[in-house]
This record gives structure tokens, C-alpha cells and sequence, in this order.
């Protein structure tokens, strides 16, 4: 197999996230109207937005995918980034793709001036769970939240 090499979405590159942010969706047992996913793709492509997608190609495929959004922080001057969204293509797991998608996102963000990356996973994604124990610390928080 080829080399991984991780790049920022184009416009051009809808044909080729739309499928892995389906597969996100599904692996997550949910699903959003059409108009929310064609929002968040014109969001992507905005360099006004501060939200950004990179897709992981191998072969010339699209093999994995990360949504990472900058944001305010109270407990740092600099933005913080918000890792929301990371799917490899079950092909590929297990070979490296997720944590080049995620080293992406922390050279990204560190080149844009972010103090930190953070993200969540569900309690039973036992095999993310790992990867993320090695790259990065776990801080014990609890979510809780409320559909508005």
C-alpha cells in the first residue's frame, strides 16, 4: 500500500467526504436531513468558518476523515479545537490512518495558534478508546447535555 497523505478538503472533494460522513452518521447510529450535512459541507469550504475537515487518502481513495472546529476559550487567551468528527474506513483501521488523521488536526491547530485539541467518543468505541489513550490524556470529564 501507498503512503497515507492527509490534506484539507476542497470544494472539489465533496464526492469523497460525503460517503465517510455518512459512514460517521451511521456508526453512530444517527442521522441529520440532507440540509444539515449540505451546511456543514458549505461550512467546511468556507475559510471564514472556523470549522475544517482533511481527508486521509491512500491510492487514491479517501480512506478516513476529520472535522475539527477552532473556538473561544475562558481558560486561555488562544482558541481551542474541537476534534468533532473522525471516521477511517474499516479497510483501513488498525494501520495508522486515525492517528495521522489526528497529528494532522494537532500540527494543524498548532500552526493556527490553538492551546489544545480535545474531542469525545462514546463509552463502548473500545478500539478509538485506545488509540486515544496513547496520544493523548484523559481527563475524567463527564458530558451531560440538553437537545434545545
Amino acid at each position: 500500500m501507498s503512503p497515507v497523505d492527509i490534506r484539507l478538503v476542497t470544494a472539489a472533494d465533496h464526492a469523497a467526504w460525503l460517503p465517510l460522513w455518512q459512514a460517521y452518521l451511521a456508526f453512530y447510529k444517527t442521522e441529520l436531513p440532507p440540509a444539515v450535512s449540505h451546511s456543514t459541507w458549505q461550512r467546511m469550504i468556507d475559510p471564514g468558518e472556523p470549522t475544517h475537515s482533511a481527508l486521509a487518502w491512500q491510492d487514491n481513495e479517501a480512506v478516513g476523515m476529520v472535522n475539527f472546529i477552532y473556538h473561544r476559550s475562558n481558560w486561555s487567551i488562544e482558541n481551542a479545537c474541537y476534534l468533532q468528527d473522525l471516521l477511517v474506513a474499516p479497510s483501513r483501521r488498525g494501520t495508522g490512518v486515525g492517528r495521522k488523521l489526528i497529528e494532522f488536526v494537532y500540527a494543524t491547530a498548532r500552526t493556527d495558534g490553538c492551546a489544545k485539541v480535545h474531542w469525545l467518543t462514546h463509552e463502548t468505541n473500545a478500539t478509538a478508546i485506545q488509540l486515544y489513550e496513547r496520544i493523548a490524556e484523559r481527563p475524567g470529564l463527564i458530558q451531560f447535555r440538553q437537545a434545545l
